[in-house]
């Protein structure tokens, strides 16, 4: 599958390639760089349909026209990223400084909550809803603190305030009170606690038959598994080869985070808390040895894997090193303490086939 002549004319001449974020039978998703109208060049996110198989193109096609659809309805919002260019087989959208929900983590903030409140509302005032907003990478957390929406692959545009636009309404804004249970309990008021207690009846519908044929499809058909993205070698490889790892003597702890490949499509990047750099070899060769899952792409020894204060490995950072958007993590720092600890990882990353230079001149975390 080729994209036509005069999108594959366009990107040519203004998309420059930067890191794969994902890719999948729908659409393959990477962040660079695009020359707008004006002459100026702004960091953003092209979404393409050139590398999908042919068996899943029509329903790819289909859930790009929708994204394409709501973007455009969605213009001046500020509740997601601004459609930049759009073509017939691959479309510019805007790149938002931030991260994904499940990153970024915002126990307690309540103010984040407001804000993503306030996006819905505009966006549903706008006669559209998301209806993909239960998974938390669809939920980003701004450089500025502020919620933005992602992903509109799913969107619905109306021209009316149906019954069923008031369905979809509310169920976006029952999934967003669930992440806020997660993260902001104690912010939740009366009435969000009484829509969380009642779902919809076409929630109750989708749960009791069309779920079950989804995860049906997405698990076995498109092998979808994890929100990371990470599929079944993160959830099914990955503890089978940290055991393997841990029983190295010389191991202390390690952390598998997944990362897109150009190559494999999903790549497995473990950090390795350890003290010899050599054992990466040596962790490599005892991992074909014991012939179980496919070794991870990368294997990194670290002095100290970063911890949270439960004492947890912060897989959120590690997986943004794994994917090179080092600028990303800047944000997620609290102290010059944390940004000495990374500045030796960052500096010994392994994954330097899909990296680009996102940084900025002052980013602390890499500097001398």
């Amino acid at each position: 599958m080729s994209l036509p002549k005069e999108d594959a004319a366009v990107l040519s001449a203004r998309w420059t390639e930067g890191v794969l974020l994902k890719r999948d039978v729908f659409s393959t998703v990477e962040r660079g760089r695009f020359r707008a109208a004006d002459g100026s060049t702004v960091d953003a996110v092209l979404r393409r349909l050139d590398q999908v198989p042919w068996w899943s193109f029509v329903l790819a096609r289909h859930l790009f026209g929708r994204e394409r659809r709501a973007l455009e309805h969605a213009r001046g919002l500020a509740v997601g990223p601004e459609l930049l260019w759009a073509g017939r087989r691959a479309l510019v959208r805007g790149f938002i400084d931030g991260v994904a929900l499940h990153l970024a983590k915002p126990h307690g903030d309540a103010a984040y909550f407001r804000s993503a409140k306030q996006a819905l509302r505009r966006l549903h005032r706008a006669g559209i809803c998301h209806n993909d907003l239960a998974k938390e990478q669809n939920w980003l957390r701004g450089a500025d603190g502020r919620a933005y929406l992602t992903d509109f692959q799913l969107a619905a545009c109306f021209v009316s305030r149906s019954r069923l636009f008031r369905i979809a309404a509310y169920e976006d804004l029952r999934h967003l009170l669930k992440h806020k249970r997660s993260y902001a309990p104690e912010a939740l008021t009366p009435k969000e606690r009484q829509i969380l207690a009642r779902k919809s009846v076409f929630a109750n519908l989708w749960l009791a038959t069309g779920k079950k044929v989804y995860r049906a499809i997405t698990r076995g058909l498109f092998n979808f598994t994890d929100r990371e993205g990470g599929g079944r070698r993160l959830v099914n490889d990955a503890p089978v080869l940290a055991d393997l790892i841990r029983r190295n003597p010389a191991v202390r702890d390690t952390a598998i985070v997944a990362f897109a490949d150009r190559r494999a499509g999903v790549g497995l990047y473990a950090f390795v808390e350890a003290d010899q750099a050599a054992l990466e070899a040596q962790l490599h060769r005892e991992l074909v040895a014991a012939k179980g899952p496919k070794p991870p792409e990368h294997i990194q020894v670290v002095h100290a894997l970063p911890r949270d204060t439960e004492g947890k490995p912060r897989t959120e950072i590690l997986q943004l090193v794994a994917m090179n958007q080092l600028d990303l993590i800047e944000p997620m720092m609290s102290s010059d303490t944390d940004r000495a600890f990374l500045k030796d990882i960052l500096e010994q990353r392994k994954n330097l086939r899909d990296r680009f230079n996102f940084e900025t001149d002052d980013l602390k975390l890499t500097s001398s």
